[in-house]
């Protein structure tokens, strides 16, 4: 098994020119990112397993057609699919939740997410506050419990992850930490959703001005979050990045749809 320290980092959906969507269904080798948590996605597409002898979590189950792979991929670590208890999200756009509703069907897990997040997913991503609604195709419906909350913490066995609320690519997003440890010493690890204001059909960020404001406290949030390893939903994207610099990346990148949509 190959052992990989991963700082990954990147968004949810870039400029269509800059996303190759072959690597979200391509194969990638599972492997350790540091400790109990595990790489078990795609090429393209994120998925991250965190293990414990009491039941494990897994965050993110991208794309419906990918499910039979995570699921291989879950296997040949050692572990069994069956032994997942909880199953979380950092967004509810099909490439990072479309498989949630087949992989909670096989294990039994329960799907946690916050009250926005659950709302998205229980509607297949048919949700019209979405600034990319209508062009991000929808996906199974899941019945995903709403009850995560700003500083809520997972627990599954020993296991022990945070949310951390952070709307503005869609209403639910959500970041997640943890530790992880190997022998006695341990490292932050903190998953967090794409920060890309990225909008489509006639949807402007500057008609939402409560949303910008959540928004900008989102990359103020990310940026002071434990992070010595940084995963994102997009591997391929800016490895090396600190959750600071990708979070100053994220403003940038709002600063300026904000200035393209008062031309």
């Amino acid at each position: 098994m190959r052992r990989t320290l991963l700082a990954l980092a990147a968004c949810t959906a870039l400029p269509a020119a800059a996303v190759d969507k072959t690597s979200w269904t391509q194969p990638a080798e599972p492997h350790v990112i540091y400790g109990n948590t595990y790489y078990v996605g795609t090429k393209g597409l994120s998925a991250v397993l965190v293990t414990s002898p009491q039941g494990h979590v897994l965050i993110d189950v991208p794309l419906d057609e990918n499910v039979p792979q995570i699921e291989a991929n879950v296997r040949k670590l050692g572990f069994r699919v069956e032994d997942i208890k909880v199953i979380l999200n950092t967004h509810a756009h099909s490439d990072h939740a479309g498989g949630i509703a087949g992989l909670a069907k096989d294990s039994g897990a329960t799907v946690r997410a916050t009250a926005a997040g659950a709302k998205e997913l229980r509607l297949g991503g048919d949700d019209s506050s979405d600034p990319q609604h209508g062009d991000v195709p929808l996906y199974p419906k899941v019945n995903a419990v709403g009850d995560i909350t700003d500083g809520a913490v997972v627990k599954v066995g020993s296991l022990r992850l945070m949310a951390h609320i952070t709307p503005g690519h869609t209403a639910g997003g959500t970041a997640w930490t943890w530790e992880s440890c190997e022998g006695r010493r341990c490292k932050s690890i903190a998953y967090v959703d794409s920060l890309t204001a990225l909008a489509a059909g006639t949807y402007r960020y500057s008609d939402h001005p409560e949303f910008v404001a959540a928004f900008r406290k989102t990359f103020d949030r990310v940026a002071a979050l434990p992070c010595d390893i940084l995963i994102a939903p997009h591997p391929e994207q800016a490895e090396g990045k600190t959750c600071k610099s990708y979070a100053e990346a994220g403003r940038q990148r709002l600063d300026e749809k904000l200035v393209e949509e008062g031309r």
